[in-house]
């Protein structure tokens, strides 16, 4: 990685942070090559419980570069497929929770980059952009797809083809993040709340992330079969069996990822 993307690690808390703050965290072909191999340290590394993906300065990030002088549709899908899609899988398959701190504003390809964390907290001031279709694009980089299953359809839609700014209290409002809070304690709030995440049997939430994954294609006898099964897991677990212990004995419990 080159200096575009931080990753620092505090204890079992990764930080990635998008680093072109004088573009707005805008991404160039050197932002998405250093972004995916950030992700897939965060998801390779078994000490790490808890990734939190944020952008430096005014901006979480403003999209793609578009002074980048992209020449044909073949290419931008290659880029989309290949340069844009690691990154966003290693978030969504990675077996430990992602947090979203969504600064200043996230749009375009940021915008995708914001949702497909597991969960998100926003800047009070902050706002989500969706502004494709003004220059004759759809989302991409599974914007469709993120924002109808949070906000259902009509909110999705008019979100893509109005192309106006979702403040933060909206955007709770809709189901789009988890938390909003003030400006300047929302990284303390994201580190806060990835420290409780990284204390909690990390199987368990690595089987319920993946299991809530999967629900859109399942149907609800499929899931209840699916959940059997990775339960059968969970139970046969060391961090099961020191979560009842700890419940006994009214103490805190020492999980350990096993």
């Amino acid at each position: 990685m080159t200096n575009s993307v931080l990753y620092e690690t505090e204890g079992a808390i990764a930080t990635i942070t998008l680093n072109r703050p004088a573009a707005l965290n805008s991404f160039d072909r050197e932002m998405r090559a250093d972004l995916a191999a950030a992700t897939a340290q965060a998801r390779g590394d078994a000490g790490i419980r808890a990734v939190i993906l944020t952008g430096a300065g005014r901006a979480f990030s403003a999209g793609a570069d578009l002074k980048a002088g992209f020449k044909t549709g073949a290419e931008v899908e290659r880029i989309v497929n290949e340069e844009y899609g690691p990154s966003l899988i290693d978030i969504t398959e990675m077996e430990k929770p992602v947090i979203s701190a969504i600064n200043g504003f996230a749009a375009g390809i940021g915008l995708s980059y914001a949702l497909a964390c597991d969960l998100s907290v926003m800047g009070e001031n902050a706002f989500l952009l969706c502004p494709f279709s003004a220059i004759g694009l759809i989302p991409d980089g599974g914007s469709t797809w993120l924002l109808t299953h949070a906000a259902g359809y009509k909110n999705a839609y008019e979100m893509a083809v109005e192309n106006e700014r979702m403040p933060a209290a909206r955007c709770k409002e809709l189901g789009l993040v988890n938390k909003v809070t003030a400006d300047d304690g929302l990284m303390e709030t994201a580190r806060e709340w990835a420290g409780r995440l990284a204390g909690k049997a990390p199987l368990a939430l690595a089987r319920t992330k993946k299991m809530m994954r999967r629900t859109s294609t399942l149907g609800y006898a499929e899931a209840i079969s699916a959940e059997a099964a990775l339960q059968r897991l969970c139970f046969d677990s060391a961090d099961c069996k020191e979560g009842v212990t700890a419940f006994l004995e009214k103490r805190e419990p020492r999980f350990t990822g096993s």
